[in-house]
């Protein structure tokens, strides 16, 4: 197979679909890899790299697009992309559809078979894919929340440890999945008081054996919510619903028990936000205030910190890319439901649940 590589276009997106060393696996097993020039760059990876790894460089994405059997990306395809979409074509990506009705109808129209790295799913509900981007998040989550609560980018000015002496900040997380288990783990790390909710029973028994009395576990519902968000900080919220929309489950109104300066971390903003009034950010603008209360929304946090988070994207991409690579999709897809999971699109039908409720698309199971 053909295997194509391009730059992110995303604004401030520094990370690459695939490294030298995934390409040097793509060529082992029999396939061409096209990377276009500098692809790698702002993750640490030059051109020679890829070289030396059996890939051939291309100047333009054009080419890269145009050559392509698959298409392996980070981020969803945008607009200036889409004219590169034709029959037959694999986009193996996070795609993210059910917060972008266009994005999902031109797949449609296109007839291009799109596979989602955040619905390729294991038997016990784990998503192998998302996990690791979803781990730098919910960690830099916390970093980037206790950044901006420093008083001269309009936070309310605590340190989220405090010293001796002084309080420490309170920190609620919403949603125990990945993020959230990383973003407690960071900001017990870091001394402050923390608070978690979930709806997941059994998982907060976990928190509370692994970390005693150092968190707070309550179970997540609109009062428990309301509560927890008038004694915080920093929340960071990290629901998710794969393949579908994030619940707003963070609402506008109780921000008027909430103290000025305080911090919302939206994790969950690719999936369409968690609070009411979410929307996209990014890093050079990554803030936005309502009701004084600052609301961080960076649609792709872990792209801060590409050196980290490519490889670890990569580690968990390959081997279900080398699937279908090898395999050709169809046969990767009976051999492997994971892989039909991840199918969100496939010759002109939505084969993704969740996307199609959020548009009130057709249904139809691979």
């Amino acid at each position: 197979m053909k295997v194509g590589c391009v730059k992110e276009i995303k604004k401030l997106e520094s990370r690459v679909g695939l490294t030298p060393s995934s390409v040097k696996e793509y060529v082992n097993h029999g396939h061409i890899v096209y990377i276009e020039t500098t692809a790698g760059i702002n993750s640490g990876f030059t051109d020679k790299e890829y070289l030396n790894a059996g890939a051939n460089i291309i100047e333009k994405a054009k080419d890269v697009w145009d050559k392509s059997d698959m298409i392996v990306k980070v981020k969803e395809p945008l607009e200036p992309e889409y004219k590169f979409f034709r029959e037959g074509l694999i986009i193996y990506t996070y795609l993210h559809l059910a917060a972008d009705e266009k994005l999902t109808k031109e797949l449609m129209k296109k007839k291009v078979k799109a596979i989602a790295y955040e619905t390729i799913e294991l038997e016990e509900g784990k998503l192998p894919c998302l996990k690791p981007m979803s781990s730098v998040a919910g960690r830099l989550g916390v970093i980037e929340g206790a950044k901006h609560l420093e008083k001269p980018i309009g936070g309310s000015g605590i340190l989220l440890s405090g010293v001796p002496g002084t309080k420490r900040a309170n920190v609620t997380v919403i949603g125990a999945g990945t993020v959230g288990e990383n973003a407690i783990k960071m900001a017990v790390g870091l001394g402050a008081n923390v608070t978690v909710l979930d709806i997941n029973i059994d998982k907060l028994a976990y928190l509370d054996d692994i970390y005693g009395n150092r968190v707070t576990t309550l179970y997540s519902n609109a009062h428990n919510i309301e509560i927890s968000l008038a004694k915080s900080d920093l929340v960071v919220s990290g629901v998710l619903l794969p393949g579908a929309k994030a619940p707003k489950i963070i609402k506008r109104e109780y921000y008027k028990n909430m103290t000025p300066g305080s911090v919302i971390v939206d994790v969950a903003i690719d999936q369409g936000g968690s609070t009411e009034v979410s929307k996209p950010t990014y890093h050079d603008e990554p803030t936005f205030v309502v009701d004084g209360i600052i609301h961080y929304c960076v649609a792709n946090m872990p792209g801060a910190v590409p050196q980290t988070s490519t490889v670890a994207l990569n580690n968990a991409t390959l081997k279900y890319g080398l699937m279908i690579a090898d395999l050709g999709l169809e046969e990767a897809v009976n051999s492997s439901k994971p892989i039909e999971l991840g199918v969100n699109t496939y010759n002109g039908r939505c084969t993704c649940k969740g996307v199609c409720e959020a548009f009130g698309l057709t249904y139809n199971k691979l």
